[in-house]
């Protein structure tokens, strides 16, 4: 495996946090929102992340390709668990015993998972940032 392989796995991982990152943003965003063009409260959206090989070309590294593979996003799905339902009868969206269908969006849930994604996202930069390094450093080797 050569140093630019590792540099493309990291950054298929850099674009797959950045698409749960936007995820994350869009459930943060709509946490109150009771009305979608759907109809009902907006539903959490989950990435789906699956991973992909490099294409790899010689012997040593076809032989490498389990343990060297990138990510994509598989696709983006709602989550299927229920509503929340808060009672606040004043509230325009209330049914008949004056509760309220609530996103499924924890803000708690959704910050550690924030978190977890911009921790990837950071250790991702360094494996890139290694790798780049390296490159050079070997570069200056054969001068």
């Amino acid at each position: 495996m050569d140093v630019f392989t590792s540099m493309k796995i990291s950054a298929s991982a850099l674009k797959a946090q950045r698409v749960r990152m936007n995820a994350i943003s869009s459930n943060l965003a709509n946490i109150e929102t009771t009305r979608t063009p759907d109809g009902g409260p907006y539903r959490k959206r989950e990435v789906v992340f699956q991973a992909t090989s490099q294409g790899f070309a010689d012997t040593l590294d076809s032989r490498l390709r389990d343990a060297a593979q990138g990510v994509k996003v598989s696709h983006i799905q709602a989550s299927s668990k229920p509503p929340r339902m808060v009672f606040n009868e004043a509230h325009p969206d209330a049914d008949e015993n004056g509760y309220v269908a609530m996103p499924n969006v924890d803000l708690v849930e959704e910050t550690a998972d924030m978190m977890s994604a911009s921790r990837a996202y950071e250790a991702n930069v360094t494996v890139v940032k290694s790798a780049k390094r390296m490159a050079l450093k070997a570069l200056s080797i054969g001068q």
